[in-house]
Formats: structure tokens, C-alpha cells, sequence
């Protein structure tokens, strides 16, 4: 019984353990996690394994074509009263029974010697398609990371937010108890206690909200990285230096310079310009005469004639060998439609690298704004907070001696309250912001 309970207390212990040294996550452990596990990306891996296939289908289209047949059949023919001629392998013969089998065997081959260079335009159509399944891979992954980057750094944020407001809601009950002490000595109204009871509750409110809107964030996160059903996940803490915050931003036509040569979907874009250009050629290359080499070995036999079957597949031997040219002169207007389809597609093209230029500039030029605004903000609010704890504290004292009367107080613990949440805003707002410009100049993304 004794040593049952022993390995019981030491489960128990183990399981607090493994509890305590719960995986806590670095921002680069997320991106490598979610890179690797993450079903969207899967699927696009997928399609650039088609893309092999459809290379390798493309250049077999340069291979000859082979085929082999064998045919055998049996013709009945009740009322025959003579002797009828047949063609034999190309030889004619005569029978006079009524029922007769035939057989024929052959293998033939063909290969297309040219068809305006559709072939080679194919092949360059199917490896262009692949690139541009490879960037897709990587646009991906870039939207991805941006996702759980600016999660990771929300979190960060309501983290730090939350102990802003505990520390209040710790100083507001404290304040609380210290009212109510004045009220029971007359030096308050009941009505002031109320007041202070009431603060409290609001701190609370915003304590458990946070807490909400936390492990809400975290829940997307997971949901990101794929995480198995159940697990949760902990970010890494991280002291935010103030000069991280005040690092110089570059300028954002610099950054939309290097994004423009950079980013998966600019790349992407330009390929899909050339792969709708190929698509032009292509359509047109289909006027074009076709030019292929045929041959073949070919055999029969029947029942009823002379030759046995020997003599017959002997005689019957015969191969061939010939030259084919296929020239369009009329195809309903099929070629002219796909060529101007393809026109279409090719102006298509061009209007969507147009607009994934636009969108990379807004992009790049909105991330530029929030950190240049987030960082002017981030240094007044420094001194602002300052001077609001100062007279904070100062209010504090004056109203333990009954200087000041708990509306002041309030008050100022509210302006308190705003400009440190509106540091910290503009503090992981500049941080954020500023590590997406270098990401998009083709940096890493770090924190």
C-alpha cells in the first residue's frame, strides 16, 4: 500500500512537472512551425509536385507513339452457293465455306516531326507554371508569417496591458479600503466609498477582459500553427528596449523599391505576364502545318484459302512507311478565337501585376504611416505618463490627509489609466509596423 502511494505521489509530482515546463514559444518558433505544418501550405506543395508531372508530360510529347493490335473474328454465311473472293493482307482469294475466321496482326508507330514549335512552347508553359506555383508557395508563407506576427505582437501588447491593469486595480482596492476606513472615521461620504467600489469593479471588468481577449488571441495563433486539438501555447516575454521603439524608419519608397524586386507576388505576377504571352504563341503556332512520320508491320490470315497459315502470315508480311502533312484551312474560327482569348489573358495579366504593384505600395506605405505616427506618439507619451503618475501620486498623498476629494482622484487614476495604455499601444504599434517594413525589404522578421 505504502509503495502504491508512492508511485502515485510521484506521478503526481511528474504530471506538475510537465505542467510547469509548458513549451514557451519564440516568434521564429511559431513561423518555423506554422511553415511546416500549416494545411494551406501543404496544398500548395501538392500543386508543385503536379507541376513535375506536368513537365515531365509535356517532353514526352517528343517521344514517338506505338501501338500493336491483333484482331480475330469468325463470318457465317448460311446461303452461300459458291465460291466468294476475299482481300487477304492486300492478296485475293476465294472460298467456298460458309463459314470462315480471319485474323490480323500489327504494331504501327508515329512521331510528329514538327507542329510549329508547340512542343518546346509547352514545355516552357509547364515550367513557368511551376515557378509560379513555387511563389504562390511563397506568397504563402509571407502572408503567414505577417499573420502570426502581428498576433504574436498583440498578445505581447495585452500581456503587458494586463499588468498595467493589475497594478491599477491593486492601487484602486487599496484606495477602496482606504475609504472605507474615512467613511467609518466621518471624514467621507458614503457615497465617495460607493464611488471608489465601483472604480473597483471597472478595474476588474478590464482585468477579465483582457484575460479574454488574451487567450482569444492565443486560440487564433494556435489555430495558425496547426497545434493538435486541446494544446495551448505561450508566447515568449519580451522587454522592449526604448531605443527598439526609436529605431530610425527608412523611407517607405525605398522599402516599395525592394519589395517591387523582392516579393513572391511581384515575381509571380511578371511570370504570369510571360506564361499568358507564351499562351499567345501557342494559339497561333495551331495555323501552322503539321509535319509527322508513320510506320508499321502488319499481318493476316484466313480460313478457306489455298495457302495454309504458314504460307498466309508468310505471304501476308508487309510493312510500311510514310510521311504525313497536316494543313488547317478551315476550323470554324477556332484558332482566331483562341488567339484573341489569349490576347485577352495577356492584357488580364498586365492589369493584375498593375494591381498587385498598387497594393504592395498601400501596403507598404500604411505600415510606414503607423510606425512613423505609433513612433512620434511613443515619445510624447513617455513624458506624458510621467507627469500623469507624478500628479497621480501627488493626488494620492493629498487625499490620504483629506486635501483632495475622491473625484479628483478618479480622475486623474483615469488619465493614469489612458495615456499608459496609449504607450503601450504606441510602443508594440512602432515595433510592429517597423519589423514589417524590414520584412518586406526582405529581411527577417524580428522583434
Amino acid at each position: 500500500m505504502r509503495h502504491f502511494s508512492f508511485i502515485m505521489a510521484l506521478a503526481a509530482a511528474c504530471g506538475s512537472l510537465c505542467a510547469s515546463a509548458e513549451r514557451v514559444w519564440t516568434l521564429q518558433e511559431c513561423i518555423d512551425y506554422a511553415i511546416k505544418n500549416n494545411i494551406t501550405l501543404k496544398k500548395t506543395e501538392a500543386q508543385i509536385q503536379m507541376g513535375d508531372i506536368d513537365i515531365a508530360d509535356s517532353k514526352a510529347a517528343w517521344l514517338p507513339t506505338m501501338s500493336a493490335n491483333l484482331n480475330e473474328s469468325a463470318m457465317w454465311r448460311p446461303l452461300q452457293e459458291s465460291e466468294v473472293n476475299y482481300v487477304n493482307g492486300g492478296m485475293s482469294v476465294a472460298s467456298a465455306k460458309k463459314t470462315t475466321e480471319s485474323g490480323s496482326y500489327g504494331i504501327n508507330a508515329g512521331w510528329t516531326v514538327y507542329n510549329g514549335k508547340q512542343r518546346k512552347m509547352n514545355i516552357q508553359n509547364a515550367e513557368l507554371a511551376k515557378q509560379i506555383s513555387i511563389l504562390s508557395a511563397e506568397q504563402q508563407q509571407d502572408m503567414l508569417t505577417e499573420q502570426i506576427a502581428q498576433l504574436y505582437v498583440q498578445i505581447l501588447y495585452m500581456e503587458e496591458a494586463l499588468k498595467v491593469n493589475e497594478r491599477i486595480l491593486a492601487q484602486d482596492s487599496a484606495i477602496w479600503q482606504r475609504g472605507v476606513a474615512f467613511m467609518e472615521n466621518g471624514k467621507i461620504a458614503k457615497a465617495s466609498v460607493l464611488e471608489l467600489e465601483a472604480t473597483v469593479a471597472s478595474g476588474r471588468y478590464d482585468v477579465v477582459n483582457t484575460r479574454t481577449q488574451i487567450a482569444q488571441a492565443k486560440l487564433q495563433l494556435a489555430q495558425l500553427l496547426e497545434l493538435p486539438a486541446g494544446e495551448s501555447i505561450e508566447v515568449m516575454g519580451m522587454e522592449v528596449a526604448d531605443e527598439m521603439v526609436r529605431r530610425p524608419i527608412p523611407p517607405y519608397m525605398e522599402v516599395y523599391a525592394k519589395a517591387l524586386n523582392g516579393r513572391p507576388e511581384m515575381e509571380s505576377a511578371q511570370l504570369s505576364i510571360e506564361q499568358a504571352q507564351l499562351a499567345t504563341k501557342i494559339a497561333k503556332a495551331a495555323r501552322i502545318p503539321t509535319i509527322s512520320l508513320n510506320a508499321g508491320v502488319n499481318d493476316s490470315h484466313m480460313t478457306g484459302a489455298v495457302n495454309a497459315f504458314g504460307k498466309q502470315l508468310k505471304n501476308n508480311l508487309n510493312a510500311t512507311i510514310g510521311v504525313g502533312v497536316t494543313i488547317p484551312i478551315l476550323d470554324q474560327k477556332r484558332v482566331k478565337h483562341n488567339v484573341e482569348r489569349a490576347k485577352i489573358n495577356e492584357l488580364t495579366a498586365q492589369l493584375d501585376m498593375a494591381d498587385k504593384q498598387k497594393n504592395l505600395y498601400q501596403s507598404i506605405e500604411q505600415y510606414w504611416l503607423n510606425a512613423t505616427n505609433s513612433q512620434q506618439k511613443y515619445m510624447a507619451s513617455q513624458s506624458n505618463v510621467a507627469s500623469r503618475e507624478a500628479s497621480y501620486e501627488l493626488l494620492d498623498e493629498q487625499f490620504k490627509v483629506g486635501l483632495k476629494n475622491i473625484s479628483d482622484l478618479l480622475q486623474s487614476r483615469q488619465m493614469l489609466l489612458m495615456s499608459k495604455q496609449t504607450l503601450l499601444q504606441d510602443k508594440y504599434t512602432t515595433l510592429l509596423n517597423r519589423a514589417l517594413l524590414d520584412f518586406y525589404e526582405g529581411k527577417e522578421i524580428e522583434l
